[in-house]
């Protein structure tokens, strides 16, 4: 974010005083006026919050009150005045059933080949955004329930054959009739996913015994590892980038697996530093050992202190693998002597090594280690001029994240899960205003008793109808952790312009991400059951068009699912009437807190459609 540091004109001396201030304030209101759009506009982003159908049809335009005594006064005045206009939102054309707005290949050959760069988030300016409702494809139906998802899902709502025909024979997953099965086969584990990690996990006792609760991993297939922890209390992040064909991330969350959108390639990932137990990667073909070990780099980051990675597949067992890697047995040895050499220069050190898996450590303390790092090193140590937590479009370092004397202590007191639910690092609670673990505690109370109320007005929730949740705007994961004992995952989303409180969630033994909901989210359409949009549009609305919010909420949630927004009235109004031209069907309730009249819920049921162009 950029600040004005225009000095205050002085005050002219003289007959001429009472003329110069009127002129330097018009000066000085230009200049603001200027450096403001222009901020607005280099980013893509525009203000107006209302302006909810600039194609088919209109509604009034209202500008968003700034302060709480004006949203109160606004308010008065809408319901008084409050006859808008029915929206009504076409449907794309059939071949968007699949578009991923900010990382279309349609538009790939807009952006260089540099590390893949074209496959990071490229979103389209506010011009090319598409103001219509994503249609599903032909004979799409309501998924099927978990867990029976996770070994099966309907091919008519992932109908991707070349997937099929390219990876059946390493039992990914095969075509039977009307469905995908999923054999949990993968190309590092031929015996099954279950006997891959059974190893794994003799190797890192801490995945038996809570140590491990959250992972990353990269280039994840169809998730297929992801599952297999899901039942030994391990939460796993599956990134894995768009593609024209094999569409990983789209089978992980029709399977009930928590999965993203994501590449490592120039930018950080969406995640704080020194947030994951574990990151693997099982021949995700991430060149690991090139730009100076880079990627290696940004796996270090976001590391906890003591945090595994674990990797199968080259160079690991060359001595018996190579003849199929396409190479020579001296090249990969000569791959593996470099891997270990950067890692040891990282301060890691090798854990565990048997077969096709080997695991290293990110030191515990590792200070005497980290202290020989110096930003002339190499590798170099991080400086302090950028946030080791920052991760929205900030561009991966070519240096070593050394974690801060808090975090360590920190991550020496971490609880095992599922105690750790509870757990308060000071120096993450404290980014956020007010933040403490009375505050955390108390946040948690308020979300048992919204969750209890949202039970009773939405049977379907903590019922198997309901897999796959987004908390669209949390500050400590309270909703999430309401729900620990339901059949769900939560993906919770940390705002990028809010306190970067994403830390304190993945403390907590949750996951999430950080996003700007004035861009389109990273996955595909139709892979939540549920969004839950707590005090959203009060939050964002000087910045994102409650239009495209609204827009990007139908494209990801699934038809039949749900969507509980959460917030003032004000908006709740203008959010019914674009909700119904999207095809919701929406009702109004009071919250757990039925005096509170600056805080009511609207509950939204998405219909399910085909279009009519199929």
């Amino acid at each position: 974010m950029k600040y004005s540091k225009e000095a205050k004109p002085e005050r002219a001396g003289g007959g001429g005083g009472s003329r110069a201030v009127p002129v330097a304030l018009v000066f000085l209101f230009l200049c603001g006026f200027s450096f403001y759009l222009g901020g607005i506009y280099s980013t893509g982003r525009t203000f107006t919050l209302f302006d909810a159908a600039a194609t088919a049809a209109t509604t009034r335009t209202l500008r968003v009150p700034l302060s709480t005594k004006q949203e109160d006064s606004a308010a008065v005045a809408i319901a008084n005045n409050n006859e808008e206009e029915e929206v009504e939102f076409p449907e794309c054309p059939a071949d968007y059933q699949d578009y991923t707005p900010c990382t279309d290949p349609k538009r790939w050959r807009r952006y260089g080949n540099y590390r893949l760069s074209f496959m990071e988030r490229h979103c389209p300016p506010p011009p090319d955004r598409a103001v219509c409702l994503v249609p599903p494809p032909a004979g799409y139906k309501p998924p099927i329930r978990w867990p029976k998802s996770k070994d099966q899902c309907w091919y008519r709502n992932v109908p991707y054959d070349w997937i099929n025909s390219q990876k059946s024979n390493q039992h990914w997953l095969r075509k039977e009739g009307d469905r995908f099965a999923f054999p949990g086969g993968g190309t590092m584990f031929p015996n099954g996913v279950g006997a891959y990690v059974d190893l794994m996990a003799d190797l890192v006792p801490g995945m038996k015994d809570g140590t491990v609760r959250t992972a990353l991993d990269t280039g994840c297939g169809v998730a297929s590892w992801g599952g297999d922890l899901l039942a030994r209390g391990i939460l796993t992040v599956s990134l894995a980038p768009r593609d024209n064909h094999e569409a990983q991330v789209q089978f992980a969350l029709e399977r009930g697996i928590p999965a993203i959108l994501g590449i490592i390639s120039t930018q950080r990932l969406p995640i704080p530093s020194g947030s994951m137990d574990m990151a693997h990667c099982s021949r995700c073909l991430i060149p690991w050992t090139d730009f100076g070990g880079l990627y290696l780099m940004e796996i270090q980051r976001v590391l906890r202190p003591g945090g595994f990675w674990v990797l199968s597949g080259p160079p690991i067992n060359y001595e018996n693998r190579w003849h199929g890697w396409n190479t020579t047995v001296e090249a990969q040895k000569s791959d593996f002597d470099r891997l270990k050499k950067m890692l040891a220069g990282m301060c890691f050190r090798l854990y565990a090594k048997k077969g096709d898996i080997a695991v290293w450590q990110k030191p515990l303390d590792g200070a005497g280690c980290y202290d020989k790092l110096t930003p002339v090193t190499s590798p170099a140590k991080c400086d302090d001029s950028v946030d080791p937590d920052a991760a929205w479009y900030v561009p991966m370092r070519s240096c070593v994240t050394a974690p801060s004397a808090k975090s360590r202590a920190a991550a020496k007191q971490l609880p095992k899960w599922p105690q750790r639910l509870s757990y308060v690092a000071q120096d993450r609670v404290s980014a956020v205003p007010g933040g403490s673990a009375s505050a955390m505690k108390h946040d948690d109370g308020k979300w048992k008793a919204a969750a209890k109320r949202y039970k009773a007005l939405l049977p379907a929730l903590g019922s198997d109808k309901v897999r796959n949740v987004m908390d669209m705007n949390t500050v400590y994961g309270g909703f999430a952790a309401s729900l620990v004992k339901d059949p769900v995952w939560v993906m919770n989303v940390v705002s990028s312009y809010g306190p970067n409180s994403l830390g304190v969630v993945y403390d907590r033994g949750l996951i999430g991400t950080n996003h700007d909901w004035c861009e389109a989210f990273s996955t595909y359409p139709r892979t939540y059951d549920l969004l839950h949009a707590d005090g959203l549009f009060t939050a964002e609305s000087h910045r994102c068009e409650m239009k495209f919010v609204l827009l990007e909420m139908d494209r990801i949630l699934r038809p039949t699912g749900y969507a509980i927004i959460r917030d003032n009235p004000y908006f709740l109004d203008s959010v019914a009437t674009i909700a119904k031209g999207m095809r919701w069907t929406c009702d109004r309730h009071d919250t757990e807190n039925k005096e509170n009249e600056k805080e009511k819920l609207l509950i939204c049921h998405k219909m399910l459609w085909s279009a009519k162009s199929t």
